[in-house]
């Protein structure tokens, strides 16, 4: 009985020590797949592609109130791969958990506003960027706050995982060093943020100009938030998002943004969402 014992103790600790070893290698071939697989031959035999977003980013993708999808990266995703006879299936994802989304394959790519950083490159591939962003301060008229040294000891809202929370992190004497703690209170989304905002909880709020110009145009009180654009901020330039291995895919994007600028319906869909007939495309992403 007591070798019967002593073997199953030994069974049950080469268990323990296996399971372990076994799931961080799993990790790893998903990580290695994630970098080197292309998978576009599967996205073109089922003739759809899944693209994850935060679905209150205005312009470029939310919600309407009949709860339609819409915006500046849904039209232009779909006309990307029309070209390909290629359906756009657009997933809602917490915008926290983008590039884990992508690296578990639930997704193909993140097209919704996606900044090109130094940070993200280290984790996916990027297509060449097609439209221009900045991060600004939006504060409310009657704070007085006009400027980043006006934020001094004042509690200031971004969102998790953003473009905006990256910016205070790398240039942290131009605001993050001024406000409350000198850290900023994050939310998952920018509306639950505005709602901080306008109960004074927070003062200020750093995110996407075409977001902050967007989102307060079309306020029934727009005139009572004022915009504060810093130009020692960094400009950022917005792309799709894709796993490292998808060169196909990357190349298709690329081609495909590049046929809307030469026939001229990137030029629409800028008229259509920003009311201007800017036409930036720029180069593709190494």
């Amino acid at each position: 009985m007591k070798k019967n014992i002593s073997t199953l103790l030994r069974l049950c600790l080469l268990f323990m020590i296996a399971v372990p070893v076994l799931f961080l290698s799993g990790c790893q071939n998903v990580t290695y797949r994630a970098n080197h697989q292309d998978t576009w031959s599967r996205i073109q035999r089922r003739g759809k592609v899944i693209v994850g977003l935060d679905d209150s980013f205005v312009p470029m993708g939310f919600r309407q109130k009949d709860g339609r999808l819409v915006g500046y990266d849904v039209d232009l995703a779909r006309e990307v791969f029309k070209q390909y006879g290629i359906k756009v299936d657009f997933q809602t994802i917490d915008w926290s958990m983008k590039e884990t989304e992508l690296k578990n394959g639930t997704i193909d790519c993140l097209w919704n506003g996606y900044s090109i950083t130094p940070q993200r490159k280290k984790k996916v591939a990027f297509s060449r960027s097609y439209l221009q962003n900045a991060q600004v301060l939006v504060t409310q008229k009657k704070n007085h706050i006009e400027n980043f040294n006006d934020m001094k000891g004042k509690a200031l809202g971004t969102q998790t995982g953003s473009t905006g929370q990256q910016a205070l992190e790398d240039h942290p004497k131009l605001l993050q060093d001024k406000i409350k703690n000198k850290k900023p209170i994050l939310y998952d989304t920018y509306p639950d943020a505005f709602i901080d905002l306008n109960a004074g909880r927070i003062k200020g709020l750093l995110m996407d100009q075409v977001y902050a110009r967007y989102y307060i145009d079309h306020m029934a009180n727009s005139k009572a938030y004022r915009i504060y654009d810093n130009s020692q901020m960094p400009t950022d330039y917005f792309g799709v998002g894709m796993r490292k291995g998808d060169k196909t895919l990357q190349r298709k994007i690329n081609a495909g943004l590049a046929h809307l600028q030469k026939n001229g319906q990137l030029r629409k869909l800028n008229e259509k969402w920003f009311g201007t007939n800017s036409n930036y495309l720029g180069p593709v992403e190494k």
